[in-house]
């Protein structure tokens, strides 16, 4: 149990200090994972950006996931066969919009960073179904990162062989058995509003600054 988002980013963060000193980034899911990922970023010495990404639903069934998409990229699963490539690429277009528009609301006019031969450590406040995380983790992995690790407090224990295969490596705390969502593994886990995502993420850009980084 974790008393709230910054007690467990600083127990997380204790587990990432090897990678300090190395060409690195922390991407954070939005919103939850902001808060984590501004103090890992700022004990790493790391920049701070959002990971963004959108399910692509099937035409017939919304909520049926048949793939998702970045900023820049776009994965389909086996659950599109069938799906017509037209609905599909205009799907990834309308919804890459929306994530740029997203995007820009966190971060202002500062451009996503290049991922290739970089650390990247991808953070949440935990992990659920484990979807969103495989997609985010196969979409960056078209960016060439040197290294990808995933970084979370609590997941259920599928989630580690789902993730496994496909990072360098998986980082998690805690794997509890009869998980049934992440708010029952903190005391408090009171919503993250877009206006404090911003404002971690600007401050870390501040410290960034001064440590000769990048600015928003």
């Amino acid at each position: 149990m974790f008393l709230n988002r910054q007690d467990a980013a600083i127990q997380l963060a204790a587990q990432l200090t090897k990678y300090r000193g190395q060409d690195g980034i922390v991407l954070a899911i939005p919103r939850g994972g902001v808060p984590l990922g501004y103090i890992i970023a700022q004990r790493l010495g790391f920049p701070l950006e959002v990971a963004l990404s959108k399910k692509i639903g099937h035409p017939s069934n919304p909520e049926y996931a048949i793939g998702s998409v970045t900023l820049d990229s776009a994965v389909v699963n086996e659950n599109a066969a069938g799906v017509p490539m037209r609905y599909i690429e205009e799907e990834t277009a309308r919804l890459q919009a929306k994530l740029r528009e997203n995007f820009r609301l966190f971060m202002g006019g500062h451009t996503p960073t290049n991922l290739k031969g970089k650390t990247v450590i991808v953070v949440d406040d935990g992990i659920a179904t484990g979807h969103t995380m495989v997609s985010m983790v196969q979409a960056i992995r078209k960016s060439q990162p040197g290294k990808l690790v995933v970084a979370v407090p609590v997941a259920p224990p599928h989630a580690a062989h789902q993730l496994r295969p496909l990072v360098d490596e998986y980082v998690c705390l805690s794997q509890p058995e009869g998980f049934m969502a992440v708010g029952q593994f903190y005391v408090d886990f009171e919503q993250v509003s877009d206006e404090e995502v911003i404002a971690l993420l600007h401050q870390n850009a501040a410290s960034a600054t001064n440590r000769g980084g990048i600015v928003l």
